[in-house]
Formats: structure tokens, C-alpha cells, sequence
């Protein structure tokens, strides 16, 4: 097997140009250095009872998947056993050594996977420490399941499915009903690892949605330094997703508003904005106690905030943030500060068939919320309202960008939205003379 090693980076470092190496050279790579799967250099060669050598990686995939044969012999495997091959990995990592000079490094030797006896072992001693109260052997053996998942993806996928959620909601749950001062580095180091054991299990999540627990989770979004509140704000959005009953405790503690929109207000990374914009999105859904956060919201400037982040926020950061403003439009308060800002038409119908079909549908919805409840501004005395935001979006080419979307095809909701949106806006046009409407509205009509 030939394969093709190129060296410019290495020989850019080279500062004597007679010594440089010769960009295009080829070098051979015997063949049974290879895996049969990836076809790459082995890092961990493992050894099936067919008698068949693997990359470890590649055959856990191949058997995650579903396949129950050796890919080379497609014999049935009698047992999925992946026994180490020393002797192979020792002379891939010499190779390694012998062809320095071409780019290659020594592959270093990798460390035995956990097995689910030694991490069932490790919580069973998290349980005892835990039960009692001895805080330094607590973080200790947290410290080991968070190293241990730092090694592989292989080693956290052992650590979720034996229990250590559970376990680990427990321990958060205990020591945070004493000084969270005085056990703030246990507690961080379970929050960091709580960020990647989910699902928890039904007992996990009853610690973890305890009052306890999430009075501890609000405390690390207000004090805690920069990795501690991403933490946080990544085990509360997992949580919420979980289960409604989570939400509502949440609603009732004081400084969680303040906390999550202060993420958004002063980013610490685009993970932890995207996290407290799920978690605020979870806690604004359709539900009667719900309700009355969307105003508190309002009053944070949340919406001006979620204006900003629409701006320049990526695809992901961008979807979020419209789900969130689909639902505070949905209360009087949301909507009149929508109105005030002046950029809110335009961005909304940039986002439109630029972002995704998600980012499309939200953006119609919202709009559908503004335009739809525009009258109520006159009702209130704003004799000036009326259509100021209909021809706004009309300067700003909503008609044809709406049309566009109902012409290239959108979800049934979506649609009868649309419909509204350009019968108001075909209301409005004569306001202004921005285009003609001729050949359009009879393509419109026939919608109808």
C-alpha cells in the first residue's frame, strides 16, 4: 500500500535549504500496519476470535452498529472479546520511530479501557464517601470518572451506562444542601462531569431536579468562574429537556432570570449562550406558570439581547435564539418591545430561507405574532401604529422574500401563516409604490 506524505509544514521549519525534503515523497506503509476497516494506521490494534486484527475504534463501531460478523471473514463472531495485540502495536510504533524523517511519530501506547466492573466499583466507593459526608474522598474518586472519560469516548460511554449519573446526582444533591462555599470544588467537579453522563435515569434526575440541586445549579450560574457557569447552564438545559416538572421549580428561584440572561448578555463561549437560550426557551414554553416568565424576561431586555445574537449568530446559536422569541412574542409585553426595536423586521426577514427551513418557519411565526397583533397599539392610542410594521417589512422586501418561501414550499403551518402575512401586507402596499404586484398576487391568489 503506498500512500502519499507530504512534508511542507516540516520542511518550513527546516532552516537549511540543502537539508529540505522533497514535498511529493511517497513512502510504503506494510500492509498489515493497516486496519481492514479505515484502511488507516493502527493506533490500537485488537485481535477478534476470528484471528483477525483490527484498530480498536473502528471494529467497536462496526459492532455498535449492529454487525454481528468478522468484516474480513464474515464468520459469525463467537464472542465480541477485542484482545490487545502487543506485538503489532510495538512494531508500528518502532516503524513509527525508523520514519521520523518523513513525518510520522511514534503512536503512543494506548491506555486498557475501563471496564463496567471497575467503574460499577468506583461508584459503589462514591456511594460509601458520599453517605459519609467525606468531601476529599468524594472529589478524589469524582476526579477518576472524569479522567477516565477524558481517555476515550469508549470509557464514557462504560461510565453513562453503569450508573455514575445516578450516583454522581446524588452526591450533588447532598453536599449542596450544606455551605455551597465551603464544597464549591466538589461541587464543580460533579458538575463537570453531570455535563456529559445524561440520561440520568428517573432517580438521577429526581435528585438533580431537587430543590437542593437546583438552587446549587442557580448559586454556580451566579458565582461561579467562567467553566463552572458554562457547567451549569449545560446541566440545566439538559435537564429541562427532561422533564416539564423540572421547569416549573426552576421558575421559582430567585436570580435564575438575572443568571441566564446575563450568559447571553456577556458571552462566555458560544456553547454556554447556546445553553442558557435552550434553558430560558424550555422555561417560556406553553404552560400556565410559564406564562408569567415571559414578561420578567421582557423586563430583562431580553429581546433586544436575542436581536443582537440574530445579527451575526451562527446557524445553531441563530435557531435558538428564534425559538425563544417566538415565544415571548406570544405575550403583550414581548411584542411591544419587538415593535420599539428598529432592526427586528429587517433581520427577521434576512433570517428568512438564509439560516434553515427551522430558522424560515420560526422568523413567519414571529412575524405572523407582530403583524397579526399590530392593532392592538392603536387600541391602546398609538393612532401612528397601524402598519408602521407592515410597511416596514415592505421597504425591506418581506413580500417577495415571503413569497419566495410559499413558491419553494414550506410545512402545512407555516403555509397558512404565509397566506395571512402577504393578504396584510397586499392590504398595505397601496402605502407604498416599492414594487408591482401584478403577476405576483395572481400567483398568490391561486394559493387561496
Amino acid at each position: 500500500m503506498i500512500v502519499s506524505w507530504r512534508l511542507r509544514r516540516k520542511s518550513k521549519k527546516n532552516k537549511n535549504p540543502s537539508q529540505e525534503i522533497n514535498s511529493d515523497m511517497e513512502i510504503m506503509i506494510p500492509r498489515h500496519f493497516c486496519c481492514p476497516i479505515s484502511l488507516d494506521l493502527m493506533k490500537d490494534p485488537v485481535t477478534l476470535s476470528t484471528g483477525i486484527t483490527y484498530d480498536r475504534e473502528s471494529i467497536e463501531k462496526w459492532i455498535e452498529d449492529g454487525n454481528l460478523t468478522c468484516p474480513v471473514t464474515n464468520q459469525v463472531l463467537a464472542s465480541f472479546d477485542q484482545i490487545p495485540n502487543h506485538s503489532l502495536r510495538k512494531m508500528i510504533q518502532d516503524w513509527g520511530v525508523e520514519n521520523r524523517s518523513y513525518g510520522f511519530e511514534r503512536i503512543p501506547t494506548p491506555r486498557v479501557p475501563v471496564t463496567p466492573y471497575e467503574v460499577s466499583e468506583i461508584c459503589r466507593r462514591v456511594n460509601v464517601a458520599t453517605q459519609r459526608g467525606e468531601q476529599k474522598k468524594c472529589q478524589e474518586l469524582v476526579r477518576k470518572i472524569k479522567n477516565l472519560g477524558k481517555e476515550s469516548e469508549r470509557n464514557k460511554r462504560c461510565v453513562v451506562e453503569n450508573g455514575a449519573g445516578c450516583v454522581l446526582s446524588a452526591c450533588f444533591e447532598s453536599f449542596a444542601s450544606v455551605a455551597m462555599e465551603k464544597d464549591e470544588d466538589l461541587l464543580g467537579e460533579i458538575l463537570s462531569v453531570l455535563v456529559w453522563v445524561f440520561p440520568l435515569g428517573e432517580e438521577g434526575q429526581s435528585r438533580l431536579g431537587s430543590i437542593k440541586s437546583l438552587n446549587c445549579l442557580v448559586w454556580f450560574l451566579k458565582r461561579g468562574d467562567l467553566s463552572a457557569r458554562q457547567n451549569a447552564a449545560l446541566v440545566l438545559k439538559n435537564l429541562l429537556a427532561l422533564d416539564q416538572r423540572h421547569v416549573s421549580a426552576l421558575v421559582k428561584i430567585d436570580g435564575v432570570v438575572e443568571a441566564l440572561v446575563k450568559l447571553i448578555k456577556e458571552p462566555i463561549c458560544p456553547t454556554a449562550t447556546k445553553a442558557s437560550l435552550m434553558a430560558i426557551f424550555y422555561m417560556t414554553s406553553s404552560s400556565s406558570l410559564n406564562e408569567k416568565m415571559k414578561p420578567t424576561f421582557v423586563e430583562m431586555g431580553l429581546v433586544s439581547l436575542i436581536i443582537e445574537v440574530l445579527v451575526d449568530g451562527d446557524k445553531s446559536i441563530c435557531e435558538k435564539a428564534l425559538g425563544v422569541l417566538d415565544h415571548i412574542c406570544d405575550c403583550k409585553e414581548g411584542r411591544e418591545k419587538a415593535y420599539e426595536n428598529a432592526l427586528i423586521v429587517a433581520v427577521l426577514i434576512k433570517k428568512i430561507l438564509n439560516v434553515s427551513d427551522l430558522a424560515s418557519e420560526l422568523s413567519v411565526s414571529i412575524l405572523w405574532k407582530l403583524f397579526k397583533n399590530y392593532g392592538e397599539r392603536s387600541e391602546d392610542g398609538d393612532d401612528d401604529a397601524e402598519g408602521d410594521v407592515v410597511v416596514e417589512a415592505l421597504l425591506v422586501g418581506a413580500f417577495q422574500k415571503l413569497l419566495v418561501l410559499l413558491q419553494v414550499g414550506c410545512g402545512y403551518s407555516t403555509k397558512e401563516k404565509l397566506k395571512e402575512l402577504l393578504k396584510l401586507l397586499n392590504l398595505c402596499r397601496v402605502k407604498l409604490d416599492c414594487f408591482d404586484s401584478s403577476a405576483d398576487f395572481k400567483y398568490v391568489k391561486r394559493q387561496y
